[in-house]
C-alpha cells in the first residue's frame, strides 16, 4: 500500500482518457534494475469493495533515463505476486536528505526536503507524518528538532532545515538520527522508519556523511531507504 498511487475515478464509461501523471520520487538506480511497475484498472463502487479489472506489469529495466516510453498493452487478469519482490518490504518508505558543513556559521546545515511512499498507519490508507531528527552522542538531550506535521499523505513534501553549532573536527565522532513518525491525537505516535548517518553507518549512508566532512560549504542532497530497525532508538515520542 505505501507505493500505491491512483489516478482519479472516471465515471460511467468504458473507454476512459485520463490524462493524468503520477510520481514515484526517490527511485534509484538498483530500482530501475530490481522493480517491476505494476497498473491495475479497477471499477470503484460506492457500496462494495472495488471489482478488479485487470492488471499489467512494466519491468523498469526496460526504460532509459530521460525517455518517455508508450506500451499499448492487453489487461490480464490478476498476476501472481513474485515472491522475489518481497526484499522491498522490509522497506518503510525513503527520505530526501541534505548535508552541509558551513565554514562560515561554524555548523552543521541538515535539510529535511521530503518522503516518499512511506508505510501508511492510519486506517484510511494514509499517515500523517513527521520528521524528527537528533545529532548523537546528546548528553544535555538538547539536539532534537522536528518538521511540522504534514496531514493525510505518504509522500509528504517538508523542505524545512535545521541547523547544529559544532566544530567540523566534531562532527566526526557524531551520527545524525532521523525518524520518520505518524501523528496520532490523543495517543502514542506511530514509528514509520528511520535512518542513521555517520561514521559508523555503512553504505550510501557512511558515504553522504563522509562527502559532506569533505565538502565544506557543499550542500549535497540524497535520497536513503528508511527501515523499521534503529539501532539503540528509543521508540517513543
Amino acid at each position: 500500500q505505501a507505493n500505491k498511487l491512483r489516478t482519479k475515478t472516471l465515471r460511467n464509461t468504458l473507454n476512459p482518457t485520463w490524462n493524468e501523471t503520477l510520481t514515484y520520487y526517490g527511485i534509484t538506480d538498483e530500482d530501475m534494475i530490481r522493480k517491476t511497475l505494476r497498473i491495475s484498472v479497477c471499477d470503484e463502487d460506492k457500496f462494495r469493495h472495488n471489482e478488479f479489472i485487470g492488471e499489467t506489469r512494466i519491468p523498469l529495466k526496460k526504460l532509459k533515463p530521460n525517455q518517455t516510453k508508450n506500451f499499448n498493452i492487453c489487461l490480464e487478469k490478476q498476476l501472481p505476486i513474485d515472491k522475489t519482490e518481497d526484499k522491498s518490504l522490509e522497506e518503510r518508505g525513503r527520505i530526501l536528505i541534505s548535508l552541509k558543513y558551513s565554514s562560515q556559521k561554524q555548523g552543521l546545515q541538515v535539510g529535511i526536503m521530503r518522503c516518499a511512499h512511506l508505510a501508511a498507519m492510519d486506517a484510511n490508507g494514509y499517515s500523517d507524518p513527521y520528521v524528527k531528527i537528533y545529532l548523537k552522542p546528546d548528553e544535555d538531550k538538547k539536539s532534537k528538532h522536528k518538521t511540522a506535521v504534514k496531514k493525510k499523505t505518504l509522500n509528504p513534501e517538508f523542505n524545512e532545515e535545521f541547523f547544529y553549532e559544532i566544530k567540523h573536527g566534531d562532527l566526526a565522532k557524531k551520527t545524525l538520527e532521523v525518524t520518520v513518525w505518524d501523528y496520532d491525537i490523543g495517543k502514542s505516535n506511530d514509528f514509520i522508519g528511520g535512518v542513521v548517518l555517520g561514521i559508523n553507518a555503512k553504505g550510501e549512508r557512511l558515504k553522504h556523511w563522509f562527502d559532506c566532512l569533505k565538502n565544506k560549504d557543499k550542500k549535497i542532497e540524497r535520497w536513503h531507504t528508511l527501515t523499521n530497525e534503529l539501532p539503540g532508538a528509543v521508540l517513543s515520542d
